[in-house]
């Protein structure tokens, strides 16, 4: 009996581990981080690989995540690391981008700031700060506190 309790649990459990999942990237599909990706690239032809991609970096991910196995560096965890941040920040910048054009919050914020022209310039400094704070934070040494 007990056995099937524990199996029954394993298969709620990953089914709703599923579903979850599949709702991120159906969010993510809808609010226009993939098809901007693929159209500012120009690499339509590649459509069936972006899918595989997906798909096994959301599991990859997944496994990583869940048991937590050492992944080996052979010495190059700071150039690991830096690629790895690296690539989170163009995502989320790419995510916040799609989120804000489907929401339309640039116009808004543009008519809010009175801002004829130099929205760009808005949001790269916006971009320039929050890098600032991340290396003064790095860098002085308050990461370790």
């Amino acid at each position: 009996m007990r056995m099937i309790q524990n199996a029954a649990l394993a298969f709620i459990g990953i089914s709703a581990g599923g579903v979850i999942a599949a709702g991120v990237f159906a969010f993510l599909v809808i609010i226009g981080v993939f098809p901007r990706l693929i159209g500012k690239t120009g690499t339509k032809e590649h459509i069936m690989l972006y899918g595989s991609v997906i798909v096994a970096g959301g599991v990859l991910g997944n496994l990583v995540d869940l048991y937590e196995f050492p992944i080996p560096l052979f010495g190059l965890s700071s150039l690991f690391l830096g690629t790895f941040g690296m690539a989170v920040g163009i995502f989320v910048g790419c995510l916040v981008m799609s989120l804000s054009e489907t929401l339309k919050a640039l116009p808004v914020i543009s008519r809010r700031l009175y801002l004829a022209v130099g929205l760009q310039y808005l949001i790269l400094s916006i971009a320039l700060g929050k890098l600032a704070g991340a290396l003064t934070y790095f860098l002085c040494g308050m990461s370790a506190e």
